[in-house]
């Protein structure tokens, strides 16, 4: 008999014999794209559904950067369609000699074909395979494309990329230009439905950084009453830095703007300094945003630098004595845009989320360089600002580096790199580790017992943490709380910080369902999007979701996590009607910080209830009525320390039935805007921003 050993080889050569050209499959026409969306569109969530409308709308972008199209309509229509069209040459219908079919067919159902790889048509294009259009019809239940040329409407139909019929004429028409009309397919994305807000603030960016091009905006959609926007801006960047700043306070009076060409390469910048201490710099390249940066933005700050340490060395701002000023220090309150175009600009990856030209880096520096240094000469009142600024965040960079390596080497030295209130857990593998950063020391307690030691450690934090947007590193650190969330996190913190010794890769806030829970979440998260963005970006930081009722019928129990669960599960309980708690008109309303994750709302929380047996109990401090539903018994959650360590484990920190919301950046300027309205020091802004959102609250706490 064989032995199990030359079974197994045996096994193997028969397996390898079958894998011959049978198995090598080729996936023709967009059969790839429906097959791998995700590598053509970022993903398929929200974020790659409306990446489709930024792939049609760009092509009349590249239109009006060539100067052949000067609007834009972009409308939300119906059954989730969307129509764009422009004013632009149209897309060519006469026949492709290599194919035998028109152009327009050939543009809208092949990968890598398009007039963007001929240099004579487009010296510039935000399309960089070639792929958008072709792609969006790919991932499209339904696409129609009409075509405005040489006084003729040329249009043709398609399913999921296949085209229904052949491009035909259909009759004369004014003007030139292209529309298309398209539907997401429900079979690939998530979940169709688009987000007026996100729409708008892309398309005023758009509108900012092509000089001259009016982009308008319309919902139609059946649900929503009609509106719409108008983007147009003579002033281009320099009206996008305004708009930028308008809640900030400026430290110069003019804004700094260059627009000129180097190497080819047109190179557009402008840049204010404002009272803060956050950073805003944002890279485009073709009008295509690019988060991570690239070599655009390394000139930009390179020949930053080095002009203010030219102009305060020369000034005698800085003596012989002083050391140079650093990229931090000559960057803090800096808002700035860098808009390049080039012919051939190379992204690093097809969602373009990095300039990799090493041209743009050398162009960038010597267009900026040369207007910057100007600029300074010529506007002594705004330079001595600039400068002043960056000398006092120079030296407060130093003390709180001086503070840092204080309260960390320290602790190291001492063996106390782990705060006393942190109770650890057993796992030292991260990526296999949670912390969980609890408000109070109830829950803190009930958590320690409740978790699973194993992985889970916990972090109760002592009241409200200092609110960090208006604070620098050495006022934080000196802050008891933070400083030993900064040491139980293991990355350090500003220029030491190093992500490869994060100690957990989820980082879990779990505060109160109340408005003192929801600021306490407000201020971490703060923390952590000024402080660690990174952790952010990585996807480490979420936010748990403990119930906010218990309701108990009989031996069975559930939870639920809104008022709108509580009612129909009611309803389900009991076969009654939905309850509905009324409170008196003259009760004290407040506002609190919603739940979202990806930006934040008003939010209102619901009327307090009690667990008695036979239906509602009423507060005694309260003034609501409320109906008693027979055998039913709620509890409403005042806070994370009501629950007994199992309730709280099985509900919130159970990796099998807990609900966490990871905290995700979509959109760093509106990002940046409502964080420094909400936690900002400018009470007008704030208060504007409470009145505009005041009636869209809903389970206002009273």
């Amino acid at each position: 008999m064989k032995n199990k050993k030359e079974v197994e080889i045996k096994e193997k050569n028969i397996k390898n014999d079958d894998y011959n050209a049978k198995q090598i499959t080729v996936l023709e026409g967009l059969a790839p794209v429906r097959k791998r969306p995700a590598m053509y569109i970022g993903s398929t969530s929200s974020r790659g559904l409306h990446h489709m409308i930024w792939e049609v709308v760009d092509n009349g972008i590249d239109e009006a950067i060539g100067g052949y199209c000067n609007e834009i309509e972009i409308e939300l229509l119906p059954k989730n369609q969307v129509r764009v069209s422009d004013n632009g040459r149209g897309i060519p219908v006469d026949i492709h000699k290599p194919t035998g079919k028109s152009a327009l067919e050939v543009v809208m159902t092949k990968l890598h074909a398009g007039a963007k790889f001929e240099r004579g048509v487009y010296r510039v294009s935000g399309g960089l395979h070639g792929v958008g259009v072709s792609v969006v019809n790919a991932l499209s239940s339904y696409l129609r494309a009409e075509v405005k040329r040489n006084g003729k409407l040329w249009v043709q139909e398609y399913k999921r990329g296949v085209p229904l019929k052949k491009v035909k004429f259909t009759g004369s028409a004014k003007g030139s230009g292209t529309t298309v009309v398209f539907e997401a397919d429900p079979e690939i994305f998530d979940k169709v439905e688009y987000d007026w807000k996100t729409i708008i603030s892309h398309f005023r960016q758009q509108a900012y950084l092509t000089q001259g091009l009016k982009i308008k905006v319309f919902d139609r959609r059946e649900s929503h009453s009609p509106k719409s926007y108008t983007f147009y801006f003579e002033g281009g960047i320099s009206s996008f830095i305004r708009y930028l700043n308008r809640t900030n306070e400026s430290k110069q009076n003019n804004i700094f703007y260059i627009k000129k060409e180097a190497d080819k390469i047109s190179c557009e910048i402008a840049l204010q300094y404002v009272d803060d201490y956050k950073e805003t710099v944002l890279g485009f390249a073709n009008n295509i945003h690019t988060p991570e940066g690239g070599t655009h933005i390394v000139g930009f700050r390179t020949a930053l630098t080095r002009c203010l340490n030219n102009y305060a060395r020369d000034k005698q701002f800085l003596k012989e004595k002083d050391t140079n000023l650093g990229g931090d220090d000559v960057r803090e309150g800096l808002t700035a845009i860098v808009s390049v175009r080039l012919v051939d600009p190379q992204f690093e990856g097809q969602t373009k989320a990095k300039l990799g030209n090493n041209e743009a880096r050398s162009a960038v520096e010597s267009v900026f360089t040369t207007a910057f240094k100007e600029f300074l000469e010529e506007n002594p009142k705004d330079a001595e600002a600039i400068i002043g600024k960056c000398i006092l965040s120079a030296r407060a960079r130093q003390a709180a580096k001086n503070a840092r390596e204080t309260i960390l080497r320290k602790g190291v030295l001492d063996s106390l790199a782990l705060p006393g209130k942190l109770a650890d857990c057993s796992s030292r593998e991260p990526e296999k580790s949670e912390l969980y950063i609890v408000e109070g020391d109830s829950a803190g307690g009930s958590c320690k017992m409740g978790r699973d030691r194993n992985f889970q450690a916990i972090l109760p934090l002592r009241g409200k943490v200092l609110n960090v947007e208006r604070a620098r590193l050495d006022k934080i650190l000196a802050n008891q709380e933070l400083k030993s969330l900064v040491i139980a996190l293991g990355t350090n913190i500003g220029e030491q910080f190093d992500i490869s010794k994060l100690r957990y890769h989820k980082i879990i806030i779990m505060s109160d369902a109340d408005s003192d829970g929801m600021h306490i979440r407000t201020l971490l998260l703060t923390f952590f999007y000024r402080y660690f963005p990174e952790l952010i970006e990585e996807g480490h930081i979420y936010i748990a979701r403990p119930p906010l009722y218990r309701l108990k019928a009989g031996k069975a129990v559930q939870y639920v996590y809104s008022d709108e669960e509580k009612d129909q599960l009611i309803v389900k309980l009991s076969g009654d009607k939905i309850v509905k708690s009324k409170a008196k008109k003259s009760a004290k309303k407040e506002l609190t910080f919603g739940k979202e994750t990806k930006g934040f709302k008003i939010k209102k929380i619901g009327i307090e209830e009690k667990s008695v047996k036979g239906g509602f109990a009423l507060d005694e401090n309260k003034e609501e009525n409320s109906e008693k539903i027979s055998g039913i018994n709620i509890q409403r959650y005042k806070g994370l320390g009501e629950m007994n360590p199992e309730e709280l484990f099985n509900t919130t920190m159970n990796p099998e039935t807990r609900i966490l919301k990871k905290v995700e950046i979509q959109d760093i300027t509106k990002t940046d805007e409502i964080f420094e309205i909400l936690m900002g020091k400018e009470v007008e802004t704030r208060k504007r921003f409470i009145q505009t959102h005041a009636k869209g609250v809903k389970n206002l706490d009273v």
